[in-house]
């Protein structure tokens, strides 16, 4: 019997692959496809990009010789740094408010019954299909002199005439980027919670501790994970957005992200810019470096 003569269940003697490429090649094949066409897509353009860092320009002339002098003039220049500084703390309160919204969204979400828990997670996952820039007006549509805080202020006669100070300033900015960024807080927190075992909270019931002493030390420590990552997503999201700051932050809103952007988009210095975005990509491996630690089980408390 030939290896394409049947066997006795009507498959081939050669073990029924038949020809074709044998198991080591398809392995291979598949290898080069996964691994190499984020690499053409993705890394490649993004190393290419950061090349740009270390050039310069000479007028309207990109000069292609190594230097560091984009990194110098961002470091002598106060009023980058200011604006760098001053962009960090944003993202730093906003990261701080949503930690709080969020894990009280989140704890309450979890402590729901099981019929209307998962109806309102879909509800708060809802915003992140929707239009970034959509969001962003329906913000200005909230913020603004006849939006609906000031609306709702002046029915309650807390206030006369509508107030400009919730639009085209800093405030804005943050009440803007604090709800944006609201479900990428409370998202992984319940997550975290939903991975808690119901035992855990029964033994704890049991052994006698009370509602608040089981959330101190059985839901709070178990939950930190996803409050991390929750927290390195708004972190990085926020330091870098330059949307947000553009329609809702006007000249007081001006952040690192409109810096970077006014770079490319109207001063033509992309190596400057470069250099600019090269500073905000080590601020974002370092967040991310540092909640990867954070919630490592090995970094968390017995």
């Amino acid at each position: 019997m030939t290896a394409l003569d049947p066997g006795r269940d009507g498959v081939p003697a050669g073990g029924g692959r038949g020809p074709g490429l044998p198991e080591p090649a398809l392995k291979a094949a598949w290898a080069a496809v996964v691994w190499g066409l984020p690499a053409v897509v993705i890394l490649a353009p993004l190393a290419a990009f950061l090349v740009y860092a270390f050039w310069y320009t000479d007028g309207p002339q990109v000069v292609r010789d190594f230097t560091l002098r984009n990194f110098v003039t961002f470091v002598e220049n106060d009023s980058y740094t200011r604006v760098f500084l001053k962009t960090l703390g944003l993202a730093v309160q906003v990261m701080l408010v949503n930690l709080a919204l969020g894990y009280a969204v989140a704890y309450q979400l979890w402590r729901m019954p099981a019929r209307w828990r998962y109806t309102l997670v879909l509800a708060l996952a809802v915003p992140l299909l929707m239009s970034y820039i959509i969001k962003i007006y329906a913000m200005r549509g909230v913020l603004g002199t006849n939006g609906i805080i000031n609306a709702t202020l002046v029915f309650l006669g807390v206030i006369e005439e509508p107030l400009g100070v919730f639009l085209f300033n800093l405030t804005a900015v943050r009440i803007t980027l604090s709800v944006v960024l609201l479900p990428f807080m409370a998202l992984p927190i319940f997550v975290a919670l939903e991975k808690i075992p119901a035992t855990l909270l029964q033994a704890s019931d049991d052994l006698g501790a009370t509602r608040w002493q089981t959330f101190r030390n059985v839901v709070l420590p178990l939950s930190l994970p996803g409050a991390t990552i929750g927290a390195m997503f708004t972190f990085v999201l926020a330091v870098g957005d330059f949307l947000a700051p553009e329609l809702v932050g006007g000249v007081q809103g001006f952040t690192y992200g409109r810096l970077v952007f006014s770079q490319f988009g109207m001063a033509f210095n992309w190596p400057f810019g470069a250099a600019l975005s090269v500073v905000l990509l080590g601020v974002a491996l370092v967040v991310i470096v540092v909640a990867a630690r954070a919630g490592s089980p090995k970094w968390q408390r017995p």
